[in-house]
């Protein structure tokens, strides 16, 4: 068990990373994270390869990669501990919900934050068996990426069943 690096180092090097890659993850929107393309495939793949000799700042013993592994799952329980306790922390780790469909109409201004074309959209509401924006009372794009959509037709009370007879 030695050493290449102070362990301290790694620690913060570990730190650093793990939200310097968390913060630009957030800043790149809901819709990369939940309805990840190849593109985003393969930046998320190379930013592991291009951050990896900056968190180990050249430390490539066992003890050295197990403590950085150890500082990563600590570092994330940690993130969730605190936007499980604290909606202000929830709101800045996992972002907040974006309606983009109400009452039938499209908010484009709200598209236009997410960065999401109306060609996408009208592929995730097919995707659910929509096919016209017109068709949902509202769409909204949770802080996970994924796409939640109340019908017309889901707020049509069901007709009420007879009481069977005793």
């Amino acid at each position: 068990m030695h050493f290449d690096v102070h362990p301290l180092n790694l620690v913060i090097r570990a730190a650093v990373v793990f939200l310097a890659v968390l913060i630009l993850l957030r800043i790149s929107g809901k819709r990369q994270v939940g309805q990840m393309g190849a593109t985003e495939f393969v930046a998320i793949l190379l930013i592991s390869n291009a951050v990896q000799n900056s968190m180990n700042g050249g430390d490539n013993s066992l003890s050295g990669g197990l403590l950085l592994a150890v500082v990563l799952i600590l570092l994330s329980l940690g993130i969730s501990y605190l936007t499980y306790k604290s909606r202000f922390f929830e709101s800045i780790f996992e972002g907040t919900p974006r309606m983009l469909v109400h009452d039938g109409k499209l908010l484009e201004k709200n598209l236009k934050k997410e960065l999401l074309s109306k060609s996408e959209l009208r592929t995730l509401f097919r995707k659910q068996g929509i096919h016209h924006f017109n068709e949902a009372k509202s769409a909204v794009l949770e802080a996970d990426g994924t796409l939640s959509i109340i019908r017309y037709t889901d707020l049509v009370e069901p007709q009420a069943h007879p009481k069977p007879q005793t």
